[in-house]
C-alpha cells in the first residue's frame, strides 16, 4: 500500500495533475475533516490517509479503459470515487446520494473542486432511468442488490467499476445464476485484500431470479 507521499506522486505522475488541482484536493481534505465532526462521512481513522485511502483508491478506477461518456456514481457518500473521478477526467459525472446532509456536503465539495458534477439527492430507485457509459459504486450495496437497482441505468456497452473488499469473489458468485456479462476481478492498488469488479454487457439472465 502506498503511503501519503507516494500516493500524491502517483496521482501527479499518472494524471499530470496541476498544482491548482492538488491545492483543490487539499482544500477538499480540510473540508472533509471539518464536516466529519458533524456527520460521519468516512472513518476518522482514514482521515490521515486521505490521499491513499480515498483519492488514489478513487482515481485507480480510471486505469481501466472507459468510454468518454457520462459517469454515474451510486451512494456517493463523501464523494469517493465520484468527485475525484469528476476532477481528474473532466467529463460529466452524476452522483446519487439519498441522505440530505451528505448531498449538501457533496455540492459544497463539488463547488470547491470546480468539478463537472451533478448531485442528485434521492434514492437511486426513484431517479428516472437514463443510460450511462460508466457506473461506479463504493460501499453502496452487495452486488446482487446493486445490480438490481442500477441495471436500468446501463446498456450493453456500460462499464461497471465496483470496488469491493475481500468478499468480491463470493459476491460475484452470488449473481451468476441471475445475471450474465463479462465479469472479472482486478486487484486494488490501495489494499492488498481488496478487489475491483469490472464488468460489461451486464444483463439479467433469461429466467433469472429477482432477489
Amino acid at each position: 500500500m502506498m503511503n501519503e507521499a507516494e500516493s500524491r506522486r502517483w496521482l501527479i505522475d499518472t494524471f499530470d495533475v496541476s498544482r491548482e488541482t492538488i491545492a483543490g484536493l487539499e482544500s477538499f481534505a480540510a473540508l472533509l475533516r471539518t464536516e466529519n465532526e458533524i456527520q460521519n462521512l468516512v472513518s476518522a481513522a482514514t482521515l490521515d490517509s486521505f490521499w491513499s485511502r480515498h483519492v488514489v483508491d478513487s482515481a485507480q478506477l480510471l486505469r481501466f479503459p472507459a468510454a468518454q461518456g457520462a459517469w454515474l456514481d451510486l451512494g456517493a457518500g463523501a464523494g469517493f470515487p465520484g468527485l475525484v473521478v469528476a476532477v481528474l477526467r473532466g467529463g460529466p459525472t452524476t452522483l446519487i446520494e439519498s441522505r440530505r446532509l451528505r448531498a449538501q456536503f457533496l455540492r459544497r465539495a463539488a463547488d470547491l473542486l470546480k468539478a463537472d458534477a451533478e448531485i442528485i439527492q434521492s434514492y437511486a430507485e426513484r431517479v428516472p432511468a437514463r443510460p450511462f457509459a460508466v457506473i461506479s459504486a463504493r460501499a453502496f450495496a452487495p452486488l446482487p442488490r446493486l445490480l438490481e437497482i442500477a441495471h436500468r441505468f446501463s446498456t450493453e456497452k456500460t462499464l461497471w467499476l465496483l470496488p469491493k473488499g475481500r468478499g468480491a469473489k463470493s459476491e460475484l458468485e452470488a449473481v451468476r445464476d441471475a445475471w450474465q456479462g463479462d465479469f472479472r476481478l482486478e486487484p486494488s492498488l490501495t489494499d492488498d485484500d481488496a478487489q475491483i469488479i469490472v464488468a460489461t454487457g451486464v444483463c439479467r439472465r433469461e429466467g433469472g431470479s429477482k432477489r
